[in-house]
């Protein structure tokens, strides 16, 4: 007996539980704004799991001097077994002075069978003030610019410059003794590298190529026409660069006029026609000369360069040390 008892009592309390009616409570943050101010109209709803709530839908002109900005979806704030709370809130804005009564929040109940209106126990006043203009102020004018302050200078206001300042010279300094001491150690080589490079004379080039030639024995290896034609090659950069002939793009023919009009000798003129002759009977018509022509086509050339170069001072050891390398090739 005791039992059911129980189960009958239980029974009525979740019935009472469940049928509990949903409470509304409504807020305005803030309630007190500008003109053209923003602000949050809020409104909650605590109600039970089985019951529906619908929030309500402002038009976007709401009245005389308010306005509907944005309207959030509903969320759920808490829930605690059963019980819930919902939550939708909508941003609005004032444009007129005065107090605003938005009244007491209103939400739709449903529950199986009963359809009712609810609302929460506060009005909502919305107070929107506006700027208070000083009459005095104005008729007094405006003020005068302020004088120039004079602040007292601190050092932490250029510190970091300071200190940057120093490092970007520390680090200069350590550059310059860095480029000296290259240079010091290591000559000539490493300051052409660092500075403009310097063009060589034509006849230094011609003649570091042919000792080039030379130590590469073509002809002694049968490569008669490769020998001929680096021959060739050398003396026509070397007549472009002295003489400013084109000789690269010319026929033989062509340079043998062209250096007619230079001051170069006969028997030097003698030698460069010989030599691109032999030149062309190799290259052209496969001739082989033999092994004294080419050892003398090659002295005719090196000479050629020697006797034909711009004019230069020279020391006396120097001249004897050429004669000397001319004289055991």
């Amino acid at each position: 007996m005791r039992r059911y008892i129980a189960i009958l009592f239980l029974s009525l309390g979740f019935a009472a539980a469940r049928g509990a009616e949903p409470v509304v409570t409504s807020r305005l943050e803030p309630d007190s704004i500008a003109v053209a101010d923003r602000f949050t109209y809020t409104i909650e709803v605590e109600k039970d799991l089985s019951q529906d709530i619908g929030f309500p839908e402002f038009a976007p002109d709401l009245s005389a001097g308010l306005e509907l900005c944005e309207s959030y979806p509903v969320d759920t704030v808490r829930r605690d077994g059963r019980r819930m709370t919902l939550r939708r809130r909508y941003v609005m804005q004032a444009f007129d002075e005065g107090n605003f009564n938005l009244g007491r929040a209103a939400v739709l109940y449903v529950d199986k069978n009963i359809l009712d209106t609810l609302y929460s126990e506060n009005d909502n006043i919305l107070k929107v003030g506006t700027f208070v203009i000083d009459s005095a102020a104005l008729a007094k004018g405006p003020d005068d610019i302020k004088p120039q302050e004079e602040l007292e200078f601190r050092f932490a206001e250029v510190r970091d410059i300071v200190i940057m300042s120093v490092v970007a010279l520390f680090i200069l300094a350590a550059v310059a003794v860095l480029v000296v001491w290259l240079i010091m150690r290591y000559g000539l080589p490493f300051g052409k590298r660092v500075g403009a490079e310097v063009a060589e004379p034509p006849h230094i080039v011609a003649i570091r190529a042919l000792e080039e030639l030379h130590n590469r024995k073509l002809w002694q290896n049968d490569k008669h026409k490769l020998y001929y034609s680096t021959i060739s090659d050398i003396l026509r950069t070397y007549l472009s660069g002295r003489y400013g002939i084109g000789a690269m793009e010319m026929t033989t023919d062509e340079i043998i006029e062209a250096v007619k009009g230079t001051d170069m000798d006969a028997k030097r003129s003698s030698d460069l026609i010989t030599i691109l002759r032999d030149a062309d009977l190799v290259k052209f018509a496969k001739f082989i000369p033999e092994a004294g022509q080419n050892e003398d086509d090659w002295h005719k050339a090196y000479y050629f360069v020697e006797e034909t170069k711009e004019a230069e001072p020279m020391m006396g050891d120097e001249s004897e040390i050429l004669d000397n390398k001319l004289k055991t090739r």
